[in-house]
C-alpha cells in the first residue's frame, strides 16, 4: 500500500506541475486561446477548471501523503550489543579497575616520569 501511495503522489505531482505550467497568472495561458465569447466553455470556464483542478490535486497529494505516512511499513529494530550490555550491567556496583589519583602525585609535575 505504501508503494502504491508513493506512486500516486508522484503521478498527482506531475499532473499538478503540468496544470500550473499551463496557467498564466495574468489571465493568459491555456485560456488565452479562447477569444470568442460564444465558444463552448469560454475563457472563464477554462480558468475555473484549471483552478479547481489545481486545488483538487493539492488536496489529493496532501491526503495521499498522510495515507503514505500511516501505511509506512514498520521495521523491527534489532537490539544491539551495546543495548544488551547496558541492560545487563549493574550500575550500582563499583567499577572493576577504578582510576585512583594520589593527591601527592597531582601536585608533582614529575610524577609521570
Amino acid at each position: 500500500m505504501y508503494t502504491l501511495a508513493v506512486i500516486l503522489i508522484l503521478l498527482a505531482s506531475l499532473i499538478l506541475i503540468l496544470i500550473v505550467l499551463v496557467q498564466n497568472p495574468k489571465g493568459g495561458g491555456l485560456a488565452s486561446g479562447f477569444t470568442g465569447a460564444n465558444q463552448f466553455g469560454g475563457v472563464a470556464q477554462t480558468n475555473k477548471f484549471l483552478e479547481k483542478t489545481t486545488w483538487t490535486l493539492a488536496v489529493v497529494i496532501l491526503g495521499l501523503s498522510l495515507f503514505a505516512t500511516i501505511s509506512l511499513p514498520k521495521q523491527e529494530i534489532e537490539q544491539s550489543d551495546l543495548t544488551e550490555v547496558i541492560n545487563t550491567t549493574d550500575f550500582n556496583s563499583a567499577p572493576v579497575n577504578p582510576v585512583q589519583i594520589n593527591p601527592a602525585d597531582a601536585n608533582d609535575p614529575n610524577a609521570d616520569q
